[in-house]
C-alpha cells in the first residue's frame, strides 16, 4: 500500500479494532474523540447516530491537523445509538440504567442505528446510516440477574453486547450483524474503496498481514 495512505479510527472501541481487523484492515491509529452524547430534545434516534459520527469525526480530524498528521489520512469514526420506537437507550454505566435498558427490550424489538462518517485525505466529508432490527426473548428474572452480574453490558448501548453472552437473547436479526457490534462492515468497506482507500492490499498476503 501507498505510504500516503493512512487509516486512523476515531474510536479506542477494541470491538470496532477486531471488526477492522476482520475485513483486513489494521488502524495505523486509533485517535477517540471525547464528545457530549447527550441527544437534543425530541431528536431522532437515527439523527443522534449521524450527528455524534459527524462530531466525533471532525473533532479527531482537527487533532490530526494539529499533529501534522492528517495528510493521506482517511478518518473514520462510527456512533451506534440503540433505540425502542424513540427512545434512544443509553450507554449503560449504572447497573440500574443496565437493568432499565434490558426489562425494555425483553420480549420485543428495538432498533440499532450506526452513523458512519469518513473524512478523506482530500477533506471530503462522506456519511452513511445503518439500521438493524433486533428482536430479543422474554428474559427470566434469572436471565436478567445473571446478565448483570456478568458485568457484560458496561458501556454498551442499550445494556448489552450481541457478541457475548447477550446473543443467546436473540430471537430475530433484521439487518446487519456487525452494525449490531458496532460497525458495518460491508458499509465501511464500501465507502472506504469508494473513495481510493485500498481496503483489498492485505487480503494479498494474508488478511490483517502487513
Amino acid at each position: 500500500m501507498s505510504a500516503l495512505q493512512k487509516l486512523v479510527l476515531a474510536s479506542g472501541s477494541p470491538r470496532r479494532v477486531e471488526l477492522l481487523q476482520q475485513a483486513g484492515l489494521e488502524p495505523d491509529r486509533l485517535a477517540p474523540a471525547n464528545i457530549d452524547e447527550t441527544p437534543l430534545k425530541s431528536e431522532h434516534p437515527r439523527s443522534l447516530a449521524k450527528r455524534l459520527s459527524l462530531s466525533k469525526a471532525e473533532k479527531a480530524h482537527e487533532r490530526l491537523k494539529k499533529d501534522g498528521e492528517a495528510e493521506g489520512c482517511y478518518l473514520l469514526a462510527a456512533d451506534t445509538v440503540v433505540a425502542v420506537g424513540r427512545r434512544i437507550l443509553p450507554k449503560a454505566e449504572m447497573v440500574d440504567e443496565a437493568s432499565n435498558c434490558l426489562q425494555l427490550l425483553s420480549g420485543r424489538s428495538h432498533r440499532v442505528y450506526t452513523g458512519l462518517c469518513l473524512i478523506t485525505p482530500s477533506g471530503k466529508v462522506r456519511q452513511r446510516l445503518v439500521e438493524s432490527r433486533v428482536r430479543f426473548k422474554r428474559l427470566s428474572h434469572e436471565e436478567l440477574e445473571s446478565y448483570l452480574a456478568s458485568g457484560e453490558w458496561r458501556g454498551k448501548a442499550g445494556g448489552y453486547a450481541i457478541q457475548g453472552l447477550a446473543g443467546t437473547f436473540v430471537v430475530k436479526l433484521v439487518g446487519s450483524y456487525s452494525n449490531v457490534v458496532g460497525l458495518p462492515l460491508y458499509e465501511t468497506v464500501n465507502l472506504l474503496v469508494a473513495e481510493g482507500y485500498k481496503v483489498h492490499f492485505n487480503w494479498l498476503s494474508g488478511a490483517g498481514a502487513h
